[in-house]
């Protein structure tokens, strides 16, 4: 007999889960642990909406369109809302369950289909309108002010150098997509794998105290060099006390996901990454690269499907890092500007080599901050006062970012990981 359609679906998840898992018992521990993320997603749909961990953050940044979306359709308790009893009754009377029925509805619909007076009718809309209504808004003020309520917005996850920290005024911002250009082996990579590593020192440190997701969308996942530079922390983070670095498991707070196509990695970042942000088990979310998924599946007469999956993709990465106060780190790639105004519209070009970043204007509304990575060619290494690094000096420039002025520091990439140089 053929095998159940469900049955088979699981076992194919399982597969793939399993030939994405990275081994690195080796090492001396335990790896990625992203095998868990099946039973995670299947234990996740048991469970109520209103009772996941997760909540909170959804609480204080607002509702997102999804949560709404999916709340307009799902049958509704009408006792959980502030309604008289004879609206509730009258409710179960018309068989009315969820809250797209009452909203489809007009006032003078709902007095006649139940029975309800002009008042009791404009009362239920109200309340059920108020019960999907985003949060009130704040001033810029408002937020400055009210430091401890709102500290999302001024607290920043640290690059584990205090250059490069400064560059940033303080690190990636949580709330929002973060950028990172560049050309072929610039350094955004070793970039990603030092925030893995960063956010799960404890606050006082420039950590978030979790783990961090990292998804692949053309290499596999370089998971020597992530070893390397765990070795190397002791070194990189000086500023942190010994016992703190030995008492965390960093290989076990990294998961690692593939995604080669568009399919994939919607699943991936609706599915998977929503049920570990839901369950604070990770705060960072780095995506290598976002061009990739991009550059093979659509030709040149696709542009408007391919603006459109970059505004769904956008759109879901910017809820999620809303939702759960997470930084999303977004690795992209580089073509060649056409012309100067091309280079200039970015802010990204520079003298001798003016490249743009992929995806055009449609991806960069959805970002809140772009950093370009370029090498330093070996003529101004030599003509600078930074003899001694030449053949392996980079720059990190802000292209782009609402509280940074365009500035840049110079950083190589060492055995511990990323050094900026002052």
């Amino acid at each position: 007999m053929p095998a159940h359609p469900a049955r088979a679906a699981n076992r194919g998840r399982r597969r793939t889960l399993a030939a994405n898992r990275v081994s690195l018992e080796g090492w001396g521990w335990s790896g990625v642990p992203c095998t868990p993320l099946w039973e995670l997603e299947a234990h996740a749909q048991k469970e109520r909406p209103g009772s996941q961990p997760g909540n909170e953050g959804r609480a204080r940044f607002g509702r997102s369109p999804a949560f709404r979306a999916r709340a307009l359709w799902q049958e509704m308790d009408w006792e959980q809302l502030e309604l008289n009893p004879r609206v509730v009754a009258a409710l179960r009377k018309a068989d009315i369950k969820s809250i797209k029925e009452v909203l489809n509805l007009s006032g003078a619909d709902l007095q006649r289909l139940m029975k309800l007076s002009s008042a009791d009718a404009e009362c239920l809309l109200k309340t059920v309108s108020h019960s999907l209504r985003r949060n009130c808004m704040l001033t810029a003020l408002q937020l400055y002010q009210d430091k401890d309520h709102f500290a999302s917005q001024h607290q920043k996850l640290s690059l584990g150098c205090s250059v490069l920290d400064n560059l940033l005024k303080g690190g990636i911002p949580l709330v929002g997509i973060t950028e990172l250009a560049g050309e072929s082996s610039a350094g955004k990579t070793q970039i990603s794998l030092q925030l893995c590593l960063c956010v799960q020192y404890p606050y006082k440190y420039g950590g978030l105290e979790s783990g961090a997701v990292y998804v692949c969308t053309e290499d596999v996942f370089p998971s020597k060099r992530l070893q390397q530079l765990i070795d190397q922390q002791h070194k990189l983070r000086a500023d942190v006390p010994p016992e703190v670095i030995q008492k965390i498991r960093f290989g076990n707070n990294i998961f690692v996901e593939h995604a080669a196509d568009l399919d994939t990695f919607h699943n991936c970042i609706t599915k998977r990454i929503s049920l570990l942000l839901k369950r604070g088990m990770v705060r960072l979310v780095v995506i290598d690269s976002i061009a990739a998924l991009f550059r093979c599946e659509f030709g040149a007469s696709d542009s408007v499907l391919k603006a459109r999956y970059l505004q769904m993709f956008g759109a879901q990465l910017h809820s999620l890092s809303t939702r759960f106060s997470t930084p999303v780190v977004c690795i992209n790639q580089v073509t060649d500007a056409v012309g100067e105004s091309e280079a200039a519209q970015c802010g990204c070009g520079s003298v001798d080599n003016k490249v743009t970043p992929a995806l055009g204007i449609t991806w960069a509304n959805h970002l809140l901050m772009r950093l370009m990575v370029s090498r330093v060619s070996q003529r101004d290494q030599l003509s600078g006062a930074v003899f001694h690094h030449a053949g392996n000096m980079r720059t990190l420039r802000v292209a782009f970012a609402p509280h940074l002025p365009p500035s840049f520091c110079c950083y190589t990439v060492e055995l511990e990981g990323v050094k900026g140089i002052k």
